[in-house]
């Protein structure tokens, strides 16, 4: 890092006066730059908001008049400094000023990010170059190991320029955060948006081989899975194993199957294990046959895919293929089964998998016969064969002498390239490759047969028509709240399977469980409590789920949340629990179930309020009662045994109380207003539950007082009928002694 000399007696741009040393070498330096006094404090805010303001002239006073080093010190909330916020508005020509001014690009926030990786992150271009130029740090990481390839990955125009500059500089292609994600990962989990910056990575040597330690997926499998042939040849090319397993024991392959008949072609050009079996027992032809994709399951069989092979359900993938009501891959795999029996498949394992690594290596392979052989056409049987040992051809030495062999006899003398490339004399025509799919085959493109048919009115392109009605649509980003709202399935399916978390947060930092409670949709709180949703995670005030499905009176959603683990007496910041929430919502079934389920009714929230209370301002009469019942039947505390030896203090008391009885215990002695109307003497058990019912009906009267509007005297006639006399002390009427 260079050390900045001192400049105290030198202009400042655009400024005519001069100033002190705005940063000593020391403040250049220090790791520690939050402001900790409260005199740094009020000016960083201060410089913060001359910031926000484009107050250029002002900025520049409150550094020379501030305390030392004010330009690079940080608020202390989230350790926003005033380049970070030059660089989140972009501000060019503020942050060319601080930057003039001797600001640090490398000052990070409180999360670890630096000013140029936030401005990456919102793809501000030029505020990125302005940054590099002024040789910003390219290999910091954020607190939780990102680098600034995280923030590049981006499917948009201004990140893919932002790409080109990032990877000009020194940064680490390599870069892996803490959780255990490759920056190169990210990239591939992007798919064809961000396919020239996986070319980039690999070319600058990021491993193709890393995987993520949560799902145990490559980046391979994510390029598989997300359609991007180009990328899944380069990672294969750089030396990407295909044959490597996740969690669940998913191949590439397994993948592939599913509909993807190119990456089953690269896959078998670089010697895929097909016979790799998943967690379930399944095969790569088990989920071909179950998505019902017929080229992918001849594929595999004519490539060496164990075709009677049972998964965990004891199932053939004839049999995955009529469960799913596949009829042309039952009539696929039923024919293949047969051929099985008479044994026509085993015969050309080897030389179709040599077909499909020919295919691939074209090329290279024509090159180096060239090079042996001054001849374009044909070449010697010794040339042949020692070529394709030399690049390690996926065939034994036996099956490549009977390949020669087929070749020879076709051409009468010596080995024609052509045939051997185009797969004419050694293979049948249904294991060739031009047979699974028309982007495959060689030579110009025949036309098909004209055949007259009616067309649709609506076919026809018309003046009115305007160029978008034809073009394919741009793909649309969406928010996965917004999926969970509209019941959109399909698209929060495809969310999941992308890796997106399934309680990310909206931005009022509610989960898509949390919206899927207060819209009462109980499928979609199904879903997701089966895709793994945390029944307990809170928002910003501290609401979980069950709160939310509570306060909207969704009695289904609450007994299911209820089953999956939801903490029944989880409080808010206000102290307010879900039961609190059922009573105000006016649904009796929920509050009923609550209550079965354990809930405290005895919790009180930051008010003071508790159940009994809200129950009377804001529950019908059908939860009061079950309120008023529900304490009625409160458990009475177990009291300890105590020895007959009391305190000195209390020995008077005894005395008076308790005088004329001399052997009770747990006893209390009522006071003088009270002996008309009550027992003289009460055990604590009777005392707590006479109180307990004039507590609701203190509660009844007060709600009626504040209802009509009455006057104090009312209040204090109320009191007087309720039985407790107000100016008597509060501890003597709950004191119970022991003798």
């Amino acid at each position: 890092m260079n050390i900045v000399r001192n400049r105290s007696h030198e202009a400042i741009p655009g400024i005519g006066k001069p100033m002190r040393l705005l940063r000593s070498p020391k403040m250049l330096m220090r790791r520690n730059v939050m402001a900790h006094s409260k005199l740094e404090i009020k000016q960083v805010y201060k410089l913060l908001q001359e910031v926000l303001q484009q107050n250029k002239e002002k900025v520049v006073q409150l550094l020379r008049s501030g305390v030392p080093g004010l330009i690079n010190l940080t608020e202390p909330n989230d350790g926003i400094g005033a380049l970070h916020l030059a660089a989140l508005n972009n501000y060019l020509e503020m942050a060319q000023l601080l930057l003039s001014l001797y600001a640090h690009p490398d000052i990070q926030n409180k999360y670890g990010q630096s000013a140029i990786m936030m401005a990456a992150k919102l793809g501000h271009v030029d505020m990125v170059a302005l940054l590099a130029n002024n040789q910003a740090n390219m290999t910091l990481v954020d607190k939780e190991g990102k680098g600034i390839l995280f923030y590049c990955i981006s499917p948009t125009k201004t990140h893919k320029q932002i790409w080109e500059i990032v990877l000009n500089n020194n940064i680490n292609v390599n870069n892996i955060a803490y959780s255990g994600r490759s920056a190169f990962m990210f990239a591939c989990e992007h798919g064809k948006d961000c396919e020239k910056l996986c070319l980039q990575l690999l070319e600058r040597g990021a491993d193709p081989n890393v995987a993520d330690p949560l799902s145990g997926r490559t980046p391979l499998m994510e390029a598989v899975r997300l359609g991007s042939l180009t990328v899944v040849r380069e990672i294969l090319q750089r030396g990407g194993n295909p044959n490597v397993v996740d969690k669940q024991k998913l191949s590439a392959a397994h993948i592939a199957a599913e509909g993807f008949i190119e990456a089953l072609i690269l896959l078998s050009a670089y010697s895929a294990d097909f016979n790799l079996v998943s967690s379930l027992g399944n095969t790569p032809l088990h989920e071909a046959a179950a998505k019902g994709c017929v080229q992918c399951c001849r594929f595999l069989i004519q490539r060496g895919c164990k075709l009677m092979t049972r998964n965990h359900q004891y199932l053939l993938p004839s049999q995955v293929a009529e469960l799913n009501n596949h009829k042309a891959a039952v009539k696929e795999l039923k024919e293949s089964e047969k051929d099985l029996q008479s044994g026509l498949l085993s015969a050309f394992f080897d030389q179709a998998r040599l077909h499909d690594w020919a295919f691939e290596h074209e090329a290279v392979l024509r090159q180096a016969f060239q090079s042996a052989e001054k001849s374009d056409a044909c070449i010697s049987e010794e040339t042949f064969l020692s070529v394709l040992k030399a690049y390690y051809a996926p065939i034994d030495d036996d099956g490549l002498q009977t390949v020669a062999d087929k070749l020879i006899r076709r051409s009468a003398g010596d080995i024609d390239i052509d045939d051997f490339f185009l797969d004419v004399g050694y293979l049948p025509n249904k294991y060739h490759l031009s047979s699974f799919h028309h982007s495959l085959t060689r030579g110009a493109r025949v036309m098909d047969k004209i055949v007259n048919q009616s067309i649709n009115d609506t076919c026809i392109i018309r003046r009115g028509h305007t160029l978008s009605s034809i073009l394919k649509p741009k793909p649309v980003y969406i928010s996965i709240n917004d999926c969970v709202k509209r019941n959109d399935f399909g698209s929060l399916y495809i969310a999941l399977r992308q890796n997106i978390p399934v309680d990310i947060r909206d931005h009022f930092y509610k989960t898509p469980l949390m919206n899927a409670c207060i819209s009462g949709n109980r499928k979609m709180v199904r879903y997701l409590i089966a895709h793994g949703a945390n029944v307990n995670t809170c928002d910003d005030l501290k609401w979980t789920s069950l709160h939310h499905a509570c306060f909207c009176g969704h009695t289904e959603i609450v007994q299911l949340l209820l089953e999956h683990g939801a903490i029944v007496d989880a409080i808010t910041i206000h102290k307010v629990t879900p039961l609190m929430r059922a009573i105000q919502s006016s649904k009796l079934s929920c509050v009923d179930l609550l209550i079965k389920s354990g809930a405290n009714i005895l919790a009180t929230n930051k008010r003071g309020q508790d159940c009994m209370l809200l129950a009377q301002m804001y529950g019908s009469p059908q939860i009061r009662a079950l309120v008023r019942h529900t304490l009625y039947q409160v458990p009475e505390v177990k009291t300890k045994n105590v020895t007959n030896r009391m305190p000195k203090q209390c020995q008077q008391a005894m005395k008076v109380n308790v005088a004329f009885k001399p052997g009770a215990r747990n006893y209390f002695s009522t006071s003088a207003f009270q002996r008309d109307s009550v027992k003289r003497f009460l055990s604590s058990s009777d005392f707590k539950q006479q109180m307990a019912g004039r507590r609701i009906y203190l509660t009844d009267s007060m709600m009626n007082i504040r209802r009509t509007g009455q006057s104090h005297q009312h209040s204090r006639e109320s009191l007087r009928l309720s039985g407790i006399n107000s100016s008597f002390p509060a501890s003597r009427m709950s004191g119970v002694y022991h003798h």
